[in-house]
């Protein structure tokens, strides 16, 4: 994977970014009711604090996996965005190329446990899992490889993965049927949907899963340590697939965006659970080469009930929902936490896009969803006049603020959707029966 230069500076000012476009008085409309040559506008106003107080920290003891009568003494987290926790606050104000995020859920399980240990010794905690990474940037001997990255002189007692969605193309799904960033260009969604068949019905995504899992049993020396448990984090459905009135709403980045209809819904929802269907085969081929279960499967997927897109009553895109637990393209966080280092700031007018002779390539190498949707939208642009001003300027000025992490988090889970995934974790554990302290 190719990184890429910190945006920090960019990135610090995002909490206030919509603050210009809500004194405007501007509003989402359903589709039907904007005009053909009107953009979307992305953003009304920054959302209220959410009715109920939430907590970082988990609301019992964890039973964190570990040597049977010993403290646990670390962990490691791989894999792709999902883990990495991308949009969910940055580290002391700033955004490494990864896109790791503060409330990440693998960040919320390093603090239960470092409260846990009650001023002992600190937990080890390899954060390695990188925004579009694949099943293939992990394997040894990749670039970048995670697992060549694992650092085994440190003790690790257990393991978080998340890892899937970038192989099976979540990405080019979301551009050719929910934003087209690339506008006319973006292909058609019908050809997405089937890709991600394709790759659903071959049987080399759980081969090479399985591979990546032997490979982290391998570098850890499962043999020597029995207790040491891989726990594998699935995907959550988008929306509700039920509701009529989203049929009529867009989250299309330029005007005539296509429409959320129910039987697409539907199939982006049968895409997600037929990912983790094949996450979970090839846990279970896994664990059924040992005599006792060495990898988790935690599917959280019925946690995001109600908090998904399209619920019944929300006007879509609606920025002012907490309850909804994934991002919006530019959409603000819906934990009481601030972003650390956010200023109040705003970010230049004249923000220049990315340079679309040269962006293309980076950016498919990195499979950052963000890098991806900037370069198109530029490249769009620069294709067709009807995108742009008299002066020069994108026609959506309002929504492209030029920043990877603004829209690559879009889809991602919120740091309540992660706080959620955390407890499921905690809870197959202690279903499972995890080798864990005490």
């Amino acid at each position: 994977m190719t990184r890429y230069p910190d945006v920090a500076n960019w990135l610090l000012v995002l909490t206030l970014a919509w603050a210009p476009i809500r004194s405007l008085g501007l509003v989402i409309q359903p589709y039907e009711h904007r005009l053909d040559n009107e953009q979307l506008v992305l953003g009304q106003h920054r959302p209220e604090s959410p009715s109920t107080a939430y907590r970082s920290q988990a609301p019992y003891a964890p039973p964190f996996p570990s040597r049977p009568g010993n403290r646990p003494s670390g962990f490691i987290a791989l894999g792709d965005s999902y883990s990495a926790g991308i949009g969910t606050g940055l580290f002391n104000g700033t955004e490494d190329d990864c896109r790791h995020g503060h409330n990440a859920y693998p960040m919320l399980v390093q603090e239960d446990l470092s409260r846990s240990l009650d001023g002992g010794d600190g937990p080890t905690f390899q954060f390695l899992s990188c925004t579009g990474s694949t099943v293939n940037d992990m394997l040894a001997g990749a670039e970048h490889s995670q697992i060549d990255e694992f650092n085994t002189t440190a003790t690790a007692d257990f393991a978080l993965l998340s890892i899937g969605g970038n192989d099976l193309g979540f990405f080019e799904i979301m551009n050719s049927c929910i934003f087209r960033f690339y506008s006319f260009y973006s292909g058609t969604c019908e050809s997405a949907l089937r890709h991600a068949d394709e790759q659903m019905a071959s049987s080399d995504f759980e081969h090479r899963l399985r591979l990546v899992i032997m490979e982290i049993l391998d570098r850890v020396r499962w043999e020597k340590r029995p207790w040491f448990t891989i726990t594998v984090t699935g995907y959550a459905r988008f929306f509700n697939a039920d509701t009529e009135e989203c049929d009529d709403y867009s989250f299309g980045m330029w005007w005539r965006g296509p429409k959320l209809k129910r039987e697409l819904r539907q199939r982006m929802n049968d895409m997600v659970v037929d990912v983790n269907n094949k996450i979970r085969r090839s846990v279970d081929a896994i664990n059924a080469a040992f005599a006792e279960p060495r990898v988790l499967f935690v599917d959280y997927d019925d946690a995001f009930e109600g908090h998904r897109f399209c619920e019944p009553g929300v006007v879509e895109p609606d920025y002012a929902r907490n309850e909804t637990w994934f991002f919006l393209v530019g959409g603000l966080d819906n934990t009481e936490t601030p972003v650390l280092g956010a200023t109040d700031a705003l970010l230049p007018l004249d923000s220049p896009l990315v340079d679309p002779v040269n962006c293309l390539g980076p950016a498919q190498k990195s499979g950052d969803w963000g890098e991806m949707a900037l370069c198109m939208m530029a490249t769009a642009a620069s294709k067709d006049a009807e995108l742009r001003k008299a002066d020069g300027r994108v026609v959506a000025e309002n929504s492209m603020w030029y920043v990877p992490t603004y829209y690559g988090k879009t889809f991602h889970p919120r740091s309540l959707g992660h706080m959620a995934m955390r407890d499921r974790i905690y809870k197959a554990w202690r279903e499972n029966n995890i080798p864990t302290l005490g």
